[in-house]
């Protein structure tokens, strides 16, 4: 029988998962303002990268170039209003000085007048504002950096404010979710937000570094799983793609008496078996704390401080049953 001898010692868990890689941002832009579109620019072309700000789509403005230009002409109207009342409440005022009286009432000094012209200068501005914020959104402009999903408008075709004019998924900044049960949970090291993790293609590769962004504050309703939220604003030199399956390794805590023994060694039934001093074969259940490629890591058992664990253990073994170990690699 191959054993291979372990020590008991620290081991420091790793906790994985897998998560679908998300955008942080997912926008559908719509029309803010109805009218025919003038173009749509090579940027608006599904599978395009644009930069934040860049020009995608443009809508027939002559409408709102007008609004905007009878606004600043009624607000130059409305401060020319408000400059005559102001001019006519000095001169009455200065009209009682001279002639050392008390005006009546406000109404001797026109004050009402000159509310009510400060209030449309007021009011005007404000239509100014909203003009001049349907004439920019005549112009449609990507709002972060992104890809472009999807386009669902074409030239000449004529829109109506709420219409969806393209999709676009962000392109440096993703999040993954991953849900864990609470014997995985006590495993990490907590406080969890701030920590690193690793993300893994499902090649095994490390593609890029997650920051713990949030993790524990409720459990999911439908899995009553803990959910963990990371962020990775910094994929690094290997691609990190929207829609990825990938496996997240959430940093754990160290358990100080731990065995990291063959995966081999747990059988189906989820026994290790191991021999004891005097030559015979002994089972155990143990806890396995978490599993990295060919080798599993388990709590280990109360007793030595030294194990012969049986690497590739039979169906016949049965406890109490002498076996003669031959060490692995032998």
């Amino acid at each position: 029988m191959t054993v291979e001898t372990i020590s008991v010692g620290p081991e420091t868990v790793e906790v994985a998962s897998f998560s679908e890689v998300r955008p942080r941002w997912s926008a559908e832009l719509r029309a803010a303002v109805s009218g025919r579109i003038n173009k749509v620019f090579d940027t608006a072309l599904a599978g395009e990268r644009v930069e934040a700000g860049a020009t995608l789509i443009t809508i027939e403005n002559s409408r709102y170039v007008a609004e905007l230009a009878a606004a600043e002409l009624a607000l130059k109207e409305a401060k020319l209003a408000l400059w005559k009342a102001k001019n006519a409440t000095t001169l009455a005022r200065k009209e009682f000085e001279r002639n050392n009286t008390t005006p009546p009432n406000d109404l001797a000094l026109r004050l009402p007048e000159l509310e009510i012209a400060q209030s449309r200068v007021t009011s005007v501005k404000s239509r100014v504002e909203a003009a001049r914020r349907q004439l920019d959104d005549s112009t449609v402009t990507a709002p972060f950096s992104s890809f472009v999903a999807e386009r669902f408008v074409s030239p000449g075709q004529s829109v109506n404010a709420g219409e969806t004019l393209v999709k676009l998924v962000d392109d440096t900044t993703f999040e993954l979710t991953v849900e864990l049960g609470r014997r995985d949970w006590v495993l990490l090291q907590q406080p969890l937000p701030g920590q690193t993790a690793h993300v893994v293609s499902q090649d095994g590769e490390t593609i890029a570094q997650a920051t713990i962004r949030q993790a524990g504050g409720f459990l999911d309703e439908k899995t009553r799983q803990y959910k963990v939220f990371l962020e990775i604003d910094d994929p690094g030199p290997v691609p990190v793609l929207s829609g990825d399956f990938v496996r997240v390794i959430l940093p754990g805590v160290t358990v100080p008496k731990a065995l990291n023994i063959p995966a081999s060694a747990l059988t189906q039934e989820g026994y290790v078996w191991y021999l004891d001093e005097n030559d015979r074969l002994q089972r155990v259940t143990p806890q396995v704390l978490y599993r990295r490629q060919d080798r599993i890591v388990i709590e280990a058992p109360e007793g030595a401080d030294t194990w012969r664990i049986a690497v590739t253990p039979l169906v016949s073994f049965l406890p109490g049953q002498m076996a003669r170990a031959k060490k692995a690699g032998i």
